[in-house]
């Protein structure tokens, strides 16, 4: 636990890319094996094993310090972050220790006995006594380190990338190879990490997909190297990017999240039941009405269900639109040229007689004028722009430049009014960054309408947060309501109807693209004018 404490700090306090690669590389050298999978289990985010929650945590707290609750949801209102709260608590009420005195324990010990004795624990007192007993033999940052881990929400500035280089470099794999062998569902143990950085070929997990090949937004520089022949050009679609895996007489169906939604898409699974064995997909998921594909928000109603009811599946049918071919017949094509991968994909899908199971049109332009008129002409077809692949290309890990491009269509736009904000988490948790915004309704009412974290540069946060101060009306909770007065332009990929939301209304992906201040809160536009673009976008 010390050692992880030590990757922790060591990863926190610098933003070098290399010193973050270092530390990793220190941190597994002598890591043993059950504790460096868990710990690359939580730097990718790839588990999060919360067993207590916040609030659990919280009352366990005040329980055993009889601290003042009003002081305390005061302290959290500052910090933002249960975790970060209690371990500065525990600091300034001297219920930690200046320099770690406990024995030792193992990562894996901490998250596989300790952590989850605690919960089991029934009684309230009982169970604060040994949170308190944990605290007093540990450092103010290990507690920190301790909450987190409690309750799931470990988060560091590592990205996976930077795990698998530093796993690559320390044993000497090709990080390709670390990729494949972390996509899918992956145990924690000794065991299961000797094999993630084996020498020796492991045997597949069957229903194990494919690290997803990704694309870089289109820019001026791929411009000036388009030659129209050597590019394959395909609508890009706003569904779910998944793969689907069909071994050993089973199919699974994976997201790119990393998420098997085999369960949620049982239309789409049973479809393609007849692929044979040995054959690996990438498409999207989408759902139709005829011939035509549903905005993302209808997407959504089928999200998140343990069972999807014969009724859903008939009015929101899912289908499968395939790009790529990764495996046939039980062979890695990912090195082979998309244009080859494309003719397996066509002898894979002879298979299949489903309607709804298609492969991606492929699209010819002779310009690069010609590419931007398809590109404007995206909303009509129902995607959300264009996907320019290399015919010559292999399809690789992640984003490899000049490899893939995607060249989306402009936002959708609304002038709204700011009237919450709410202070973020973690280093922004001093600052107001989580903004509510509105628009008018029929009866000259500001109406919530979306939420945005993101579009402001620091120096606009840092002004924002500070006239925020200067003008709230009404405080609940962290939140605060402030005068209606900043005009905001707030753009979104997709519009929808929504019954959860007070204004009828639902926006996909929304973020702040101006800070309007040449106009007045009675220039934003109402939710009448949403509704007129719901409309031009054929989603009413």
């Amino acid at each position: 636990m010390k050692a992880f404490a030590k990757l922790y700090e060591d990863l926190d306090s610098t933003t070098s890319t290399n010193e973050k690669v270092d530390a990793l590389k220190k941190y597994f050298s002598v890591a043993k094996d059950a504790d460096a999978m868990w710990a690359v289990l939580l730097l990718t985010g790839k588990i999060s094993k919360r067993v207590l929650t916040s609030r659990n945590l919280r009352d366990l707290f005040l329980s055993a310090t009889h601290y003042p609750e009003w002081l305390y949801d005061e302290s959290y209102h500052h910090v933002g972050d249960t975790a970060e709260t209690l371990s500065l608590l525990a600091n300034s009420l001297n219920l930690c220790s200046e320099e770690s005195t406990a024995k030792d324990k193992s990562l894996a010990k901490w998250l596989e006995k300790e952590i989850p004795d605690l919960s089991k624990i029934k009684d309230e007192l009982t169970q604060s006594e040994k949170l308190m007993s944990w605290w007093k033999e540990l450092t103010y940052q290990e507690i920190y380190i301790l909450n987190k881990l409690m309750t799931g929400a470990f988060r560091v500035g590592v990205s996976e990338k930077l795990v698998i280089r530093a796993l690559s470099e320390v044993f000497e794999l090709p990080t390709d190879q670390i990729a494949h062998r972390l996509t899918g569902d992956i145990a924690t143990g000794a065991e299961t990490f000797r094999q993630l950085v084996s020498h020796e070929p492991n045997q597949l997990n069957f229903s194990q997909p494919y690290p997803f090949c990704l694309a870089h937004p289109w820019n001026e520089r791929s411009e000036r190297n388009f030659e129209p022949e050597d590019w394959c050009i395909e609508w890009k679609f706003d569904g779910i990017r998944a793969q689907v895996i069909r071994r050993e007489n089973q199919l699974w169906i994976w997201s790119r999240g990393e998420e098997q939604i085999t369960n949620t898409f049982p239309d789409v699974a049973q479809s393609l039941e007849s692929l044979h064995p040995g054959t690996v997909l990438d498409g999207e998921i989408l759902v139709f009405k005829g011939d035509k594909i549903l905005p993302f928000q209808e997407l959504q109603k089928r999200l998140g269900r343990k069972k999807v009811s014969p009724a859903m599946m008939n009015d929101l049918p899912a289908g499968f639109i395939a790009y790529d071919c990764l495996e046939y017949e039980g062979n890695d094509l990912r090195d082979k040229p998309l244009k080859e991968r494309k003719e397996y994909l066509d002898k894979a899908l002879e298979q299949i007689s489903a309607k709804l199971i298609r492969a991606s049109p492929t699209l010819t332009v002779d310009s690069l004028d010609e590419l931007d008129r398809l590109r404007a002409d995206s909303r009509n077809k129902d995607a959300e722009g264009l996907m320019i692949k290399l015919w010559s290309g292999s399809y690789t890990v992640g984003r490899k430049t000049g490899n893939w491009w995607k060249y989306k269509v402009d936002p959708l736009t609304l002038d709204a009014v700011l009237i919450y904000a709410q202070a973020g988490t973690g280093r922004r948790s001093n600052l107001y960054t989580d903004y509510t915004f509105a628009l008018w309704n029929e009866n000259n009412e500001l109406t919530p309408f979306a939420k945005a974290y993101s579009g402001l540069d620091q120096k606009e946060i840092d002004e924002l947060d500070q006239w925020i101060r200067r003008h709230t009306v009404e405080k609940f909770g962290p939140v605060r309501s402030v005068q209606a007065f900043h005009v905001f332009e707030i753009g979104f990929e997709g519009i929808g109807l929504s019954k959860r939301h007070k204004s009828g209304l639902a926006v996909r992906f929304p973020r702040i693209l101006r800070w309007r201040k040449d106009k007045k809160p009675q220039d934003a536009d109402s939710i009448k004018s949403a509704k007129e673009l719901l409309s031009a976008a054929g989603q009413s």
